[in-house]
């Protein structure tokens, strides 16, 4: 399994086994976001997005201080020091952002450690989360005299409901895994012992899942997440109709009546 480095090695991308693995690598600043990782973050999702062998991808960060504690305060002043500053901000990170939240294929995110502000918003931009019991989640922007972008908010609404919106961003305050668990933030916590295995064995079932099925059903929960007005039904429909019609569908219904482990192929 090689790795690549991106963002002059901020950034960590390896595959192996079907499971691609993007690693936040600036362990002195517990994985603050800069810039450059953004853009890495998303040039990692590409490559695996165009590699067939990768069938889900894992999120997580180096050393055992922090999943992404947040973006990287020390480039406030140059890149955020105002609105006009920010809106540039945001344009410089866009792209990676996009390439997250739009991604097609299952992501996990491997959390240990902080998991706060925009960290806590690439998590939540994930399908699974799952968590070490030593784990600490927040949003501080309340303390910092900043807010969250919309889509950002709605992702924490959407996981957690208003009330617990509400309490996450108005206090700025920390809160542990135990919490995150209860208002539905991350799927399961588990010791710290056992994250990485817990992880590995979810991820392995996952790439051993049907990839249309996966691609349809992560589209499917998205829809249903949308507005009305703006799902686009007739793209559900032709997806649904795609996994009925494939090769994988057929493997699937030999491998049950032979009582063995399907070969899916994606096709």
């Amino acid at each position: 399994m090689s790795t690549m480095e991106l963002a002059d090695g901020k950034i960590l991308a390896s595959s192996a086994d079907g499971v691609g693995r993007i690693t936040f690598n600036q362990p002195e600043k517990r994985n603050a976001m800069s810039v450059a990782m953004w853009t890495g973050m998303g040039e990692a999702l590409e490559m695996f997005a165009e590699d067939a062998s990768v069938r889900c991808v894992i999120l997580q960060g180096a050393g055992d201080k922090a999943f992404v504690s947040g973006a990287d305060i020390s480039q406030f002043e140059k890149v955020r020091n105002n609105a006009d500053a920010q809106g540039q901000y945001d344009k410089l990170t866009s792209a990676g952002r996009a390439r997250l939240s739009a991604y097609r294929k299952p992501v996990i995110a491997q959390i240990r450690g902080f998991c706060m502000g925009g960290g806590l918003g690439i998590a939540m931009s994930t399908d699974i989360r799952i968590a070490s019991d030593d784990s600490q989640f927040g949003i501080p922007a309340a303390k910092l005299g900043i807010a969250y972008g919309f889509d950002m908010v709605r992702a924490l609404v959407d996981l957690v409901g208003p009330a617990h919106a509400h309490m996450i961003l108005m206090t700025g305050e920390r809160f542990d895994a135990k919490e995150a668990e209860r208002f539905g933030l991350v799927n399961k916590v588990v010791p710290v012992a056992e994250l990485e295995a817990t992880v590995a064995k979810l991820a392995a079932t996952m790439a051993g899942n049907a990839p249309l099925s996966l691609l349809t059903n992560k589209q499917t929960v998205k829809q249903v997440l949308m507005d009305r007005a703006d799902r686009d039904m007739d793209a559900y429909k032709r997806a649904l109709a795609a996994c009925f019609d494939s090769a994988d569908y057929k493997e699937g219904r030999r491998a049950f009546m032979e009582k063995r482990k399907p070969a899916f192929t994606g096709s």
